[in-house]
C-alpha cells in the first residue's frame, strides 16, 4: 500500500479475483502449484559457508546465536580478522544481528558490489529473454546506487525482490532510534524512487532524519529506512492476510533486539507496515517507547490495549486516503481489524493534514511528518493532535522524554 492511490472498489475487486485465482490453483494442481522449486539463494550459500568457516582455527559461532553472544564473538577479534570474515562472507555478516553496524555496512557494501556484476554478466546472457536482460540492467544499477559513498546499508538480500534497510545518522551514538517500516510492493528495485521520493523507504527516512533533527537538535538521532521483511505484492491476497505481517514481524523484533546501545525506539509503520507493527507489538522490548501508524489498514487487533505493548499507539490518517474505505474488519483471517483512527481503538489520533493521500505522509512541509519527527526526537509536547483533547497527550510533557 506505499505506492497505491487506486480506487477502494478496483482494490476490492483486485482481492477478490486474486483469492479466485488461488483457490483454482489448489483445486486444480495442489498445494505445490505454489512452491518455489529454485536452487540455493545468494543468502544461503553465504550462511551455508559461515556454518563450515573457521578463523586462524576458530569454529565461527552459529549465525542464528543471540546478538549478544554473536556481539561478544566479534568483540573477541581483530579488526583484521573482522575485516577477512566480511569478505568471505559478505551477506552472512552482512546481515547478522549481533556484528557491528560499521562491519555489516562494509559486508553489504562488499555484497552488493558481487551481486552488481553478477546482473552485469546477466544483461549479456543470450539464454534471458530481452526483458530477463532488461531486469538484470535495473537491479544492477540499484544495487550501484546502494554502494555510492556515505551509504550505510544495514540489510541487503539479492533473492527474489530484494531486500533492504538503510541506516541515516549514527546508530551507534544515536539516544533515539526510529524505524520506517514501509507497506506493500516494497522492494529492492523501489526501496529509493527518483519520481515521488518520499513515497519510498529512502525518501520516507531521509525526510524524517531532517526533520527530526530539527525538532529537536539536542538529542542524537538515528533513522533507519527499513524493508528488510518480504512484503505483499500488490494488493491481492497477501495484503488481506497476516502473513507477511506474521514473517515480518519477527525480522523487526530481531533488528530492535539487535540495536546498538541503549537508544529508545519508535516505530513510525505506514499502510500494511502497520499490520507489521501490531503484529510485532506484544513480543517488541521495552526500549520501544512508541508505535505510530499511518494510513492503517489496521492492526490485527480491535483495540490498541490488546496489542499488549508498554509503547505508546499513535495513528494518523489523512482525509483524502483511500484506505479509509477498506472494510474495517476481520474474517477468516482475511482483513486487519479495527481502524486505528476510531474513538473506540484507543490510540493518540495525530493530525495528517496536507499529506494529501496514501503516500503523502513523510512529504516535507506535512503535519504527519512534522508529528512523526515530534514523536522520533522525544519532543511529545510539539506534536499536533487531530482534535484539541486531553487524551491525545495525556501522561505527556512539554520537554522531549526518553
Amino acid at each position: 500500500m506505499t505506492s497505491f492511490d487506486s480506487s477502494p472498489q478496483l482494490n476490492v475487486w483486485r482481492a477478490l479475483l486474486a483469492l479466485a485465482v488461488v483457490f483454482v490453483m489448489l483445486a486444480t494442481t495442489g498445494w505445490t502449484a505454489l512452491r518455489s522449486h529454485r536452487g540455493e539463494s545468494p543468502m544461503q550459500a553465504s550462511l551455508s559457508a559461515w556454518r563450515h568457516g573457521h578463523i586462524d582455527g576458530r569454529e565461527l559461532p552459529d549465525a542464528e546465536s543471540s546478538p549478544a553472544r554473536l556481539a561478544a564473538f566479534f568483540a573477541s577479534l581483530t579488526g583484521a580478522q573482522r575485516s577477512r570474515l566480511a569478505h568471505r562472507y559478505p551477506l552472512a555478516v552482512g546481515n547478522m544481528n549481533g556484528a557491528p553496524v560499521k562491519l555489516r555496512y562494509k559486508a553489504n557494501r562488499i555484497a552488493l558490489k558481487q551481486q552488481s556484476r553478477r546482473e552485469r554478466a546477466r544483461m549479456h546472457d543470450q539464454r534471458l529473454s530481452a526483458v530477463g536482460q532488461h531486469e538484470a540492467g535495473r537491479r544492477m544499477h540499484r544495487f550501484d546506487m546502494l554502494t555510492e559513498k556515505g551509504r550505510k546499508i544495514l540489510a541487503f538480500d539479492p533473492a527474489g525482490a530484494g531486500r533492504a534497510a538503510e541506516v541515516f545518522g549514527d546508530l551507534d551514538k544515536a539516544d533515539r532510534v526510529s524505524v520506517v517500516v514501509p507497506g506493500v510492493d516494497t522492494n529492492v528495485l523501489n526501496f529509493q524512487r527518483t519520481n515521488r521520493p518520499y513515497s519510498a523507504p529512502v525518501g520516507m527516512a531521509k525526510a524524517l532524519y531532517k526533520a527530526e533533527r530539527a525538532a529537536n537538535p539536542g538529542t542524537r538521532t538515528a533513522v533507519i529506512a527499513w524493508a528488510d521483511y518480504t512484503a505483499p505484492d500488490g494488493l491481492g491476497l497477501d495484503s488481506a492476510t497476516a502473513l507477511r505481517a506474521e514473517q515480518g514481524s519477527v525480522r523487526l523484533n530481531a533488528l530492535v533486539r539487535a540495536l546498538p546501545g541503549t537508544s529508545t525506539v519508535a516505530l513510525l509503520c505506514h499502510s500494511y507496515g502497520s499490520v507489521v507493527c501490531g503484529v510485532a507489538a506484544p513480543a517488541l522490548p521495552s526500549r520501544v517507547t512508541d508505535i505510530a501508524v499511518a494510513g492503517s489498514p489496521g492492526m490485527r487487533v480491535e483495540k490498541a490495549s490488546q496489542l499488549r505493548t508498554s509503547a505508546r499507539v499513535w495513528a494518523m490518517r489523512d482525509a483524502d486516503d483511500w484506505v479509509q474505505d477498506v472494510p474495517y474488519l476481520e474474517v477468516g483471517g482475511l482483513g486487519h481489524g479495527a481502524d486505528p483512527v476510531s474513538a473506540e481503538f484507543g490510540a493518540r489520533i495525530l493530525s495528517a493534514a496536507d499529506a494529501q493521500g496514501h503516500s503523502g505522509y513523510f512529504e516535507p512541509g506535512t503535519e504527519s511528518l512534522h508529528n512523526f519527527a515530534e514523536i522520533g526526537a522525544g519532543a511529545y509536547g510539539s506534536v499536533h493532535c487531530a482534535q484539541e483533547d486531553d487524551a491525545c497527550l495525556a501522561g505527556l510533557s512539554d520537554t522531549s522524554a526518553a
